[in-house]
Protein backbone atom coordinates (compact mmCIF):
# COMPACT_ATOMS: atom_id res chain seq x y z
CA UNK A 1 0.00 0.00 0.00
CA UNK A 2 2.69 2.34 1.11
CA UNK A 3 5.78 1.55 -1.64
CA UNK A 4 4.24 4.30 -3.88
CA UNK A 5 3.99 6.50 -1.01
CA UNK A 6 8.05 5.82 -0.36
CA UNK A 7 8.27 6.97 -4.17
CA UNK A 8 6.73 9.73 -3.97
CA UNK A 9 8.82 10.77 -1.11
CA UNK A 10 11.58 10.41 -3.06
CA UNK A 11 10.86 12.41 -6.00
CA UNK A 12 10.28 15.30 -3.13
CA UNK A 13 13.59 15.17 -2.10
CA UNK A 14 13.03 12.75 1.40
CA UNK A 15 15.80 10.48 1.59
CA UNK A 16 14.17 7.20 2.49
CA UNK A 17 15.12 3.42 1.61
CA UNK A 18 14.62 -0.28 2.61
CA UNK A 19 15.29 0.41 5.73
CA UNK A 20 12.72 2.94 6.32
CA UNK A 21 10.08 1.12 4.59
CA UNK A 22 11.14 -2.00 6.56
CA UNK A 23 10.34 -0.40 9.72
CA UNK A 24 7.05 1.24 8.40
CA UNK A 25 6.11 -1.81 7.56
CA UNK A 26 6.61 -2.97 10.92
CA UNK A 27 5.01 -0.75 12.61
CA UNK A 28 1.83 -1.35 10.73
CA UNK A 29 1.94 -5.03 11.49
CA UNK A 30 2.18 -4.01 14.72
CA UNK A 31 -0.84 -1.88 14.71
CA UNK A 32 0.46 1.26 16.14
CA UNK A 33 -0.87 3.09 13.72
CA UNK A 34 -4.41 2.22 15.37
CA UNK A 35 -5.90 1.13 11.95
CA UNK A 36 -6.78 4.85 11.36
CA UNK A 37 -4.92 7.02 8.40
CA UNK A 38 -4.30 9.59 11.16
CA UNK A 39 -2.18 7.26 13.02
CA UNK A 40 -0.78 6.63 9.91
CA UNK A 41 0.07 9.89 9.35
CA UNK A 42 1.99 10.19 12.78
CA UNK A 43 4.03 6.76 12.32
CA UNK A 44 5.01 7.60 8.93
CA UNK A 45 6.50 10.85 10.07
CA UNK A 46 8.52 9.99 13.27
CA UNK A 47 10.05 6.93 10.98
CA UNK A 48 10.72 8.33 7.09
CA UNK A 49 11.50 11.57 8.30
CA UNK A 50 15.19 12.67 9.92
CA UNK A 51 15.57 16.10 9.25
CA UNK A 52 13.26 18.87 9.59
CA UNK A 53 13.70 20.60 6.40
CA UNK A 54 11.67 17.28 5.31
CA UNK A 55 8.53 17.89 6.89
CA UNK A 56 6.56 20.08 4.17
CA UNK A 57 7.65 17.50 1.52
CA UNK A 58 6.54 15.10 3.77
CA UNK A 59 3.12 16.46 4.43
CA UNK A 60 2.78 17.60 0.53
CA UNK A 61 3.56 13.89 -0.27
CA UNK A 62 1.17 12.41 2.27
CA UNK A 63 -1.56 15.00 1.05
CA UNK A 64 -0.82 14.17 -2.77
CA UNK A 65 -0.71 10.19 -2.30
CA UNK A 66 -3.71 9.54 0.19
CA UNK A 67 -6.00 12.88 -0.20
CA UNK A 68 -5.67 13.47 -4.15
CA UNK A 69 -4.24 16.75 -3.42
CA UNK A 70 -2.16 18.24 -6.24
CA UNK A 71 0.73 20.59 -6.36
CA UNK A 72 -0.99 23.00 -8.00
CA UNK A 73 -4.09 22.78 -5.36
CA UNK A 74 -1.47 23.67 -2.65
CA UNK A 75 -0.52 26.20 -4.26
CA UNK A 76 -3.54 27.81 -4.72
CA UNK A 77 -4.36 26.98 -0.74
CA UNK A 78 -1.86 29.57 -0.52
CA UNK A 79 -2.34 31.94 -3.11
CA UNK A 80 -6.05 32.26 -1.12
CA UNK A 81 -4.36 32.53 2.33
CA UNK A 82 -1.82 35.74 0.86
CA UNK A 83 -5.66 37.05 -0.28
CA UNK A 84 -6.99 36.92 3.58
CA UNK A 85 -4.11 38.48 5.23
CA UNK A 86 -4.64 42.29 6.84
CA UNK A 87 -8.43 41.44 7.41
CA UNK A 88 -10.49 44.92 5.90
CA UNK A 89 -12.35 46.38 8.87
CA UNK A 90 -16.03 44.42 9.35
CA UNK A 91 -18.44 46.66 9.44
CA UNK A 92 -21.40 45.44 12.50
CA UNK A 93 -24.75 44.18 10.95
CA UNK A 94 -27.92 45.41 12.19
CA UNK A 95 -30.18 43.33 13.42
CA UNK A 96 -32.37 43.42 10.12
CA UNK A 97 -29.31 42.33 8.11
CA UNK A 98 -28.46 39.72 9.96
CA UNK A 99 -31.84 38.26 9.61
CA UNK A 100 -31.77 38.68 5.98
CA UNK A 101 -28.63 36.44 5.86
CA UNK A 102 -29.31 33.14 4.76
CA UNK A 103 -28.63 30.08 6.91
CA UNK A 104 -26.57 27.00 5.79
CA UNK A 105 -25.59 23.56 6.47
CA UNK A 106 -21.96 22.67 7.01
CA UNK A 107 -22.28 20.24 3.80
CA UNK A 108 -24.00 23.30 1.60
CA UNK A 109 -21.21 25.42 3.18
CA UNK A 110 -18.25 23.08 1.87
CA UNK A 111 -19.62 22.81 -1.63
CA UNK A 112 -20.37 26.49 -2.05
CA UNK A 113 -16.60 27.60 -0.72
CA UNK A 114 -14.97 24.48 -3.37
CA UNK A 115 -17.83 26.58 -5.97
CA UNK A 116 -16.11 30.16 -5.31
CA UNK A 117 -12.35 28.66 -5.23
CA UNK A 118 -12.80 27.85 -8.72
CA UNK A 119 -14.18 30.25 -10.08
CA UNK A 120 -12.67 33.58 -7.72
CA UNK A 121 -9.55 35.24 -9.21
CA UNK A 122 -8.66 37.80 -6.92
CA UNK A 123 -9.06 39.29 -3.46
CA UNK A 124 -12.51 40.68 -1.94
CA UNK A 125 -13.55 42.66 0.92
CA UNK A 126 -16.66 43.11 2.48
CA UNK A 127 -18.62 41.29 0.11
CA UNK A 128 -21.44 38.75 0.27
CA UNK A 129 -20.41 35.98 -2.32
CA UNK A 130 -16.59 35.62 -2.15
CA UNK A 131 -13.88 33.97 0.12
CA UNK A 132 -12.90 37.62 1.23
CA UNK A 133 -12.34 39.48 4.52
CA UNK A 134 -14.57 42.27 6.40
CA UNK A 135 -17.75 41.14 4.86
CA UNK A 136 -21.12 38.90 5.61
CA UNK A 137 -20.14 36.03 2.90
CA UNK A 138 -20.51 32.78 4.29
CA UNK A 139 -16.27 32.07 3.30
CA UNK A 140 -13.45 33.79 4.60
CA UNK A 141 -12.08 35.79 7.74
CA UNK A 142 -12.69 38.75 10.06
CA UNK A 143 -16.52 38.91 8.57
CA UNK A 144 -19.47 38.37 10.64
CA UNK A 145 -22.23 35.22 8.74
CA UNK A 146 -24.59 33.22 11.37
CA UNK A 147 -22.65 29.98 10.35
CA UNK A 148 -19.99 29.44 7.45
CA UNK A 149 -16.22 28.73 7.13
CA UNK A 150 -13.47 30.70 8.64
CA UNK A 151 -10.54 30.51 6.32
CA UNK A 152 -7.01 31.33 7.48
CA UNK A 153 -6.04 32.25 10.87
CA UNK A 154 -6.08 35.46 12.79
CA UNK A 155 -8.26 38.23 13.53
CA UNK A 156 -11.98 36.51 13.93
CA UNK A 157 -15.10 37.76 12.83
CA UNK A 158 -18.82 37.20 14.49
CA UNK A 159 -17.73 34.11 15.96
CA UNK A 160 -20.45 31.94 13.53
CA UNK A 161 -17.85 29.85 12.28
CA UNK A 162 -18.74 26.17 11.72
CA UNK A 163 -15.58 24.88 10.74
CA UNK A 164 -11.70 26.14 10.16
CA UNK A 165 -9.76 25.89 6.55
CA UNK A 166 -6.58 26.79 7.53
CA UNK A 167 -3.28 26.21 6.08
CA UNK A 168 -0.81 23.33 6.13
CA UNK A 169 0.28 21.77 9.34
CA UNK A 170 3.94 23.17 7.66
CA UNK A 171 5.45 25.79 6.25
CA UNK A 172 8.91 25.34 4.38
CA UNK A 173 11.21 25.07 6.88
CA UNK A 174 14.35 26.63 5.51
CA UNK A 175 18.04 25.52 5.88
CA UNK A 176 19.58 28.86 5.97
CA UNK A 177 18.04 29.77 9.91
CA UNK A 178 20.10 30.45 12.52
CA UNK A 179 20.68 26.77 14.46
CA UNK A 180 19.75 25.90 18.20
CA UNK A 181 21.60 23.31 19.99
CA UNK A 182 20.10 19.81 19.04
CA UNK A 183 20.63 21.23 15.30
CA UNK A 184 24.08 21.38 16.10
CA UNK A 185 24.52 18.38 17.98
CA UNK A 186 23.13 16.59 14.91
CA UNK A 187 25.29 17.84 12.51
CA UNK A 188 28.01 17.33 14.61
CA UNK A 189 26.88 13.70 14.96
CA UNK A 190 27.86 12.87 11.41
CA UNK A 191 32.04 13.87 12.22
CA UNK A 192 32.65 10.97 12.83
CA UNK A 193 35.52 8.52 11.69
CA UNK A 194 36.48 4.95 13.61
CA UNK A 195 39.37 2.88 13.75
CA UNK A 196 40.55 0.00 15.94
CA UNK A 197 42.64 1.21 18.97
CA UNK A 198 43.79 -0.39 21.84
CA UNK A 199 44.51 -3.80 23.76
CA UNK A 200 43.10 -6.72 21.45
CA UNK A 201 40.21 -7.83 23.81
CA UNK A 202 37.67 -8.29 21.25
CA UNK A 203 36.62 -11.19 19.40
CA UNK A 204 37.68 -10.64 15.75
CA UNK A 205 34.62 -13.28 14.18
CA UNK A 206 35.87 -13.12 10.39
CA UNK A 207 39.61 -13.59 11.88
CA UNK A 208 38.52 -16.27 13.97
CA UNK A 209 36.95 -18.62 11.11
CA UNK A 210 39.63 -18.40 8.69
CA UNK A 211 41.89 -19.47 11.28
CA UNK A 212 40.24 -22.58 12.21
CA UNK A 213 39.74 -23.04 8.67
CA UNK A 214 43.47 -22.98 8.07
CA UNK A 215 44.05 -24.87 10.86
CA UNK A 216 42.03 -28.01 9.62
CA UNK A 217 39.07 -26.91 11.82
CA UNK A 218 40.80 -27.04 15.34
CA UNK A 219 39.60 -23.72 16.82
CA UNK A 220 41.91 -20.90 16.84
CA UNK A 221 40.47 -17.65 18.34
CA UNK A 222 41.73 -14.16 17.01
CA UNK A 223 41.44 -10.92 18.92
CA UNK A 224 41.09 -7.41 17.93
CA UNK A 225 41.54 -4.27 19.41
CA UNK A 226 37.66 -2.21 19.74
CA UNK A 227 36.29 -0.13 16.88
CA UNK A 228 36.15 3.36 18.47
CA UNK A 229 35.96 6.97 17.51
CA UNK A 230 39.27 8.69 16.09
CA UNK A 231 37.94 11.70 15.63
CA UNK A 232 39.73 14.77 17.37
CA UNK A 233 38.29 18.04 16.75
CA UNK A 234 40.03 21.89 17.63
CA UNK A 235 37.46 24.36 17.94
CA UNK A 236 38.60 28.39 17.78
CA UNK A 237 36.09 30.44 18.24
CA UNK A 238 36.35 34.47 17.93
CA UNK A 239 35.23 36.34 20.39
CA UNK A 240 34.23 40.34 21.52
CA UNK A 241 34.03 42.77 19.13
CA UNK A 242 31.91 42.37 15.95
CA UNK A 243 31.14 38.73 17.32
CA UNK A 244 29.06 39.99 20.06
CA UNK A 245 25.69 39.99 18.37
CA UNK A 246 26.37 36.23 17.19
CA UNK A 247 27.28 35.26 21.20
CA UNK A 248 24.35 33.38 21.22
CA UNK A 249 24.63 30.84 18.32
CA UNK A 250 28.60 30.30 19.47
CA UNK A 251 27.42 29.20 22.70
CA UNK A 252 25.10 26.51 21.61
CA UNK A 253 28.12 25.59 19.75
CA UNK A 254 30.31 25.67 22.10
CA UNK A 255 27.68 23.63 24.89
CA UNK A 256 26.91 21.36 21.62
CA UNK A 257 30.61 20.77 20.96
CA UNK A 258 31.49 20.08 24.66
CA UNK A 259 28.47 17.63 24.59
CA UNK A 260 29.56 15.39 22.48
CA UNK A 261 30.46 11.75 23.33
CA UNK A 262 31.73 10.54 19.82
CA UNK A 263 34.93 12.84 19.60
CA UNK A 264 38.39 10.74 21.16
CA UNK A 265 39.54 14.21 21.62
CA UNK A 266 38.55 17.94 21.56
CA UNK A 267 40.11 21.22 22.15
CA UNK A 268 38.05 24.27 22.51
CA UNK A 269 40.38 27.55 22.27
CA UNK A 270 39.21 30.97 21.76
CA UNK A 271 40.99 33.93 20.18
CA UNK A 272 39.69 37.96 18.94
CA UNK A 273 39.52 38.66 15.03
CA UNK A 274 43.02 37.14 13.93
CA UNK A 275 45.29 34.43 14.95
CA UNK A 276 48.01 36.33 15.87
CA UNK A 277 50.28 34.19 16.97
CA UNK A 278 48.44 32.73 20.48
CA UNK A 279 44.97 31.55 21.62
CA UNK A 280 43.19 31.16 24.85
CA UNK A 281 41.49 29.15 26.84
CA UNK A 282 38.88 31.23 27.92
CA UNK A 283 36.89 34.40 26.31
CA UNK A 284 38.83 36.40 28.90
CA UNK A 285 41.95 35.76 26.14
CA UNK A 286 44.58 35.24 29.05
CA UNK A 287 46.89 32.50 29.89
CA UNK A 288 47.40 32.29 26.28
CA UNK A 289 49.06 28.87 24.10
CA UNK A 290 51.33 30.14 21.60
CA UNK A 291 49.97 28.54 17.87
CA UNK A 292 53.47 26.58 16.88
CA UNK A 293 53.29 24.50 20.62
CA UNK A 294 49.54 23.94 19.68
CA UNK A 295 50.51 22.70 16.26
CA UNK A 296 53.15 20.27 17.64
CA UNK A 297 50.01 18.82 20.03
CA UNK A 298 47.67 18.59 17.06
CA UNK A 299 48.74 16.76 14.55
CA UNK A 300 47.59 17.34 10.55
CA UNK A 301 45.02 14.41 11.19
CA UNK A 302 42.79 16.82 13.90
CA UNK A 303 39.66 18.22 12.73
CA UNK A 304 40.37 21.94 12.15
CA UNK A 305 37.01 24.46 12.71
CA UNK A 306 37.21 27.97 13.18
CA UNK A 307 34.04 30.19 13.97
CA UNK A 308 34.56 33.88 13.47
CA UNK A 309 33.04 36.50 11.23
CA UNK A 310 36.57 37.47 9.15
CA UNK A 311 35.64 41.06 9.78
CA UNK A 312 38.31 43.33 10.80
CA UNK A 313 40.73 46.62 9.98
CA UNK A 314 42.39 45.73 6.83
CA UNK A 315 45.94 46.69 9.26
CA UNK A 316 45.30 43.81 11.49
CA UNK A 317 44.73 41.16 8.77
CA UNK A 318 48.07 42.83 6.27
CA UNK A 319 50.17 45.13 8.79
CA UNK A 320 53.38 44.06 10.48
CA UNK A 321 52.23 44.61 14.14
CA UNK A 322 48.77 44.34 13.46
CA UNK A 323 47.96 42.44 16.45
CA UNK A 324 46.10 44.23 18.96
CA UNK A 325 48.55 42.23 21.47
CA UNK A 326 52.23 43.20 22.38
CA UNK A 327 54.32 39.96 22.88
CA UNK A 328 56.93 38.16 20.77
CA UNK A 329 54.49 37.12 17.65
CA UNK A 330 53.29 40.91 17.56
CA UNK A 331 55.51 41.87 14.49
CA UNK A 332 54.57 38.63 12.13
CA UNK A 333 51.10 39.84 10.23
CA UNK A 334 47.75 38.01 10.75
CA UNK A 335 47.23 36.63 7.64
CA UNK A 336 51.06 35.01 7.73
CA UNK A 337 49.19 33.26 10.83
CA UNK A 338 46.19 31.82 9.13
CA UNK A 339 48.24 30.66 6.42
CA UNK A 340 50.42 28.99 8.89
CA UNK A 341 47.58 27.28 10.50
CA UNK A 342 45.63 26.61 7.52
CA UNK A 343 48.91 24.42 5.93
CA UNK A 344 48.88 22.52 8.61
CA UNK A 345 45.64 20.82 8.89
CA UNK A 346 44.59 18.19 6.43
CA UNK A 347 40.94 19.21 6.56
CA UNK A 348 39.47 22.08 7.80
CA UNK A 349 36.56 24.47 7.63
CA UNK A 350 36.20 28.56 8.80
CA UNK A 351 32.17 28.73 9.91
CA UNK A 352 30.82 32.50 9.40
CA UNK A 353 27.60 33.70 11.13
CA UNK A 354 27.64 36.64 9.16
CA UNK A 355 25.45 36.05 5.65
CA UNK A 356 27.56 35.39 2.54
CA UNK A 357 26.70 39.07 0.86
CA UNK A 358 29.22 40.64 3.52
CA UNK A 359 32.41 37.94 3.25
CA UNK A 360 33.94 40.92 1.23
CA UNK A 361 37.34 42.76 2.23
CA UNK A 362 38.94 40.45 4.75
CA UNK A 363 36.74 38.00 4.61
CA UNK A 364 37.34 37.47 1.01
CA UNK A 365 41.04 37.21 1.79
CA UNK A 366 40.09 34.54 4.95
CA UNK A 367 38.06 32.69 2.63
CA UNK A 368 40.34 32.43 0.45
CA UNK A 369 42.60 30.27 2.80
CA UNK A 370 40.01 28.03 4.60
CA UNK A 371 36.79 26.90 3.09
CA UNK A 372 34.13 29.29 4.62
CA UNK A 373 30.95 28.21 5.39
CA UNK A 374 27.65 30.50 6.72
CA UNK A 375 26.91 29.17 10.29
CA UNK A 376 23.24 27.97 9.22
CA UNK A 377 22.14 24.41 9.42
CA UNK A 378 23.27 23.28 5.92
CA UNK A 379 26.39 25.51 6.26
CA UNK A 380 27.28 23.82 9.26
CA UNK A 381 25.86 20.22 7.63
CA UNK A 382 28.21 21.08 4.29
CA UNK A 383 31.00 21.54 6.33
CA UNK A 384 30.89 18.81 8.21
CA UNK A 385 30.50 16.49 5.58
CA UNK A 386 33.82 18.23 3.79
CA UNK A 387 35.40 18.02 7.23
CA UNK A 388 34.59 14.02 7.11
CA UNK A 389 35.33 13.51 3.71
CA UNK A 390 37.51 15.89 2.93
CA UNK A 391 35.85 17.20 -0.27
CA UNK A 392 35.61 20.71 -1.64
CA UNK A 393 32.93 23.79 -1.13
CA UNK A 394 30.37 23.41 -3.18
Amino acid sequence: MFVDFLYELRRRGVKVGPQEGIALAQALDRDLHGTSLDGFYQIARALLVHREQDLDAFDAAFATHFQGVTEEAIRLTDEVLDWLRDAAPRRPLTDEERALLEKIDLVEARRRLEQRLLEQRERHDGGKKWVGTGGASPHGRGGEHPNGIRVGEGERGGQGAMRLATERRFRDLRGDVTLDTRQIEQALRRLRAFARDGAPDELDLAGTIDATAKNAGELEVKLQAPRRSNVRVLLLLDVGGSMDPHAEVCSRLFSAAKRATHFKELKILHFHNCLYGRVYPTAALRGGIALPELLQACDPTWRLIVVGDALMHPSELFADGGTWTYDEWGDVPGVAWLQYVASHFQRSAWLNPEPETAWHGTAATIAKLFPMYRLTLDGLTEAVARLSRGGRRR
